[in-house]
């Protein structure tokens, strides 16, 4: 049976749309399930002040750039939260959740660039990709400077292609929006330029007509572009236009940072690798995506052997596939590493996967294209089953490769014993928490006690304040509790405390926390309980 080209096109669309449905079956459910992380937690205290207050101020060593906090406001709004209290982990969460639909749908601009083959795998495999669902869910950046950084490599070689003002002005706003994302934006720019080198040595003909009677304004209204939308974000819509140096001074802390001058985070160069290939724990399952990489050896092949005949681009192929080496040699050589910044250099494996995948398909007899079939259909239900579990089950387990640090599920247990114990309280949500954790280690409590209003965070404990009703704290500072409950206080008033635990909570692994509450708190509760 032949289709017409017609025909073909309804039915790439169809496919298209059921890969987005997937990928929302895949992103949206029980997005409060997993505990926040301390990243989330942080992201969203800084979310919460610009919602409450109404300004934003960046700040050149942490939190990274303002996108996520201000692309927050509209689901925000939407839901009608208007302070920090009213916010839950569904509207934080979901702008993750759209940013990572948002780099499948993205690719429908590539029709004509790419094969529809390859362009349906491409989407698949964005689809069903553990990593990309796990961190679509997760309240950071990264996601964004994905999507972001895709945006502005199709808008270049479309505005390359067809000199059109409307595609240079939307790479240059994809740029400052790399910018205003995160700092690591700047490593994804010295790929593109290194692959644009490449391509110029291996295909100059080719290379040099992309860049044939450019008109140079057009690019310089793509590069103004740029620098209007990163000054608007990082000067908070000109506001406290000190952000805008501030954003520049920054690449120094982050280049000193990346370099090993940060104490944690700190791994071999084949960290990444193993995060994405082969992860084993006893009684877990094996989680991989080796799928992924061993379909991109086709896909390399393909495309640096011009035996890449599925109608793909060459030259833009070509380009992924250069940036995607340099990209990934870059973080390879970083010592600093941490999960979701696997995620720049892995979305371009995904890219030559999907060229691989269709190049397979294509010119085979007719068993053979049934057996490869087969064995990718497999493969995407693999990864498909993979992402469920991550996100469902494994959520927080530590064979999980995409858990780093992750906060516990305990925490649960810790914020229903708070709630139960003020809520017999008179003062209810105005009782005094005292929370001391040395070196200040104690998020995501911030963002999980942001009902109460009188809640006091402390790296040790403070002898000249009194006591919380409810204090947690760290066992490795047990005597200076005691010294404070017991030593500190004139005879008379001195409160007995009682622990709520048996053990200690695990805030995260190597974290644990205990509660401690005023007899007569833990009195009233014991006597109302149900």
């Amino acid at each position: 049976m032949k289709f017409t080209a017609s025909k073909q096109s309804v039915l790439f669309y169809l496919v298209f749309i059921c890969t987005l449905l997937l990928a929302l079956a895949l992103r949206l459910p029980n997005l409060a399930q997993r505990p926040m992380h301390t990243d989330e937690a942080v992201h969203a205290v800084k979310f919460g002040e610009l919602l409450q207050h109404h300004s934003y101020t960046y700040d050149p060593f942490e939190y990274h750039g303002p996108t996520l906090v201000y692309s927050t406001l509209i689901p925000a709004w939407l839901r009608g939260q208007k302070s920090y209290a009213d916010l839950d982990e569904i509207t934080l969460r979901l702008v993750p959740v759209l940013y990572g639909c948002a780099l499948i749908a993205i690719l429908l601009l590539l029709r004509g660039i790419l094969s529809a083959p390859a362009l349906l795998f491409t989407a698949l495999f964005t689809t069903v990709s553990p990593a990309f669902v796990f961190y679509s869910r997760y309240y950071i950046m990264e996601m964004l400077l994905v999507f972001f950084t895709a945006t502005t490599i199709i808008a270049a070689f479309r505005f390359l292609r067809t000199r059109r003002l409307f595609w240079a002005l939307l790479a240059g706003a994809a740029i400052g929006l790399m910018h205003a994302t995160k700092e690591t934006g700047a490593m994804s720019w010295f790929a593109m330029a290194a692959a644009l080198g490449a391509l110029l040595i291996l295909d100059r003909k080719k290379t040099r007509q992309l860049f044939a009677g450019l008109k140079w304004r057009r690019l310089l209204a793509g590069l103004f572009a740029a620098a209007l939308v990163s000054i608007l974000f990082f000067s908070s819509f000109f506001s406290t236009m000190h952000g805008v140096i501030d954003s520049i001074v920054t690449f120094k802390t982050y280049f000193n940072r990346g370099a090993g001058g940060f104490h944690a985070h700190i791994y071999p160069w084949f960290q990444y690798f193993k995060w994405l290939l082969y992860n084993r724990h006893a009684g877990r399952p094996l989680w991989t995506e080796g799928a992924i990489f061993l379909l991109a050896v086709p896909g390399f092949i393909a495309i640096f052997s011009n035996k890449n005949k599925d109608g793909s681009d060459q030259t833009f192929v070509r380009f992924i596939a250069l940036y995607t080496l340099i990209l990934t040699f870059i973080y390879m050589l970083i010592p600093y590493k941490t999960p979701w910044s696997l995620l720049g250099f892995y979305h371009g494996f995904i890219f030559i996967a999907g060229v691989g995948a269709s190049h397979l398909l294509r010119g085979a007899t007719k068993i053979v294209k049934i057996a490869v079939a087969c064995v990718l259909a497999l493969a995407l239900l693999h990864l498909g089953w993979q992402a469920q579990q991550l996100n469902s089950r494994y959520a927080t387990d530590i064979s999980n490769p995409y858990v780093y640090a992750h906060t516990d599920k305990d925490i649960f247990r810790l914020l229903k014993s708070v709630d139960e114990l003020t809520f017999y309280w008179p003062q209810g949500r105005d009782t005094f928490i005292e929370v001391v954790s040395p070196g200040a280690d104690y998020w995501p409590l911030p963002w999980y006690l942001r009902h109460y209003t009188h809640v006091g965070y402390f790296s040790d404990f403070d002898y000249d304040i009194a006591s919380g009703a409810l204090i947690i704290t760290s066992p490795a500072l047990q005597a200076h509790l005691l010294k404070k409950l017991y030593e500190t206080p004139p005879p008379g008033q001195r409160d007995m405390y009682v622990p709520q635990f048996e053990h200690s909570i695990s805030l995260r692994p190597g974290v644990p926390l205990e509660l401690y509450v005023r007899k007569d708190v833990w009195d009233e509760w014991y006597r109302n309980k149900p």
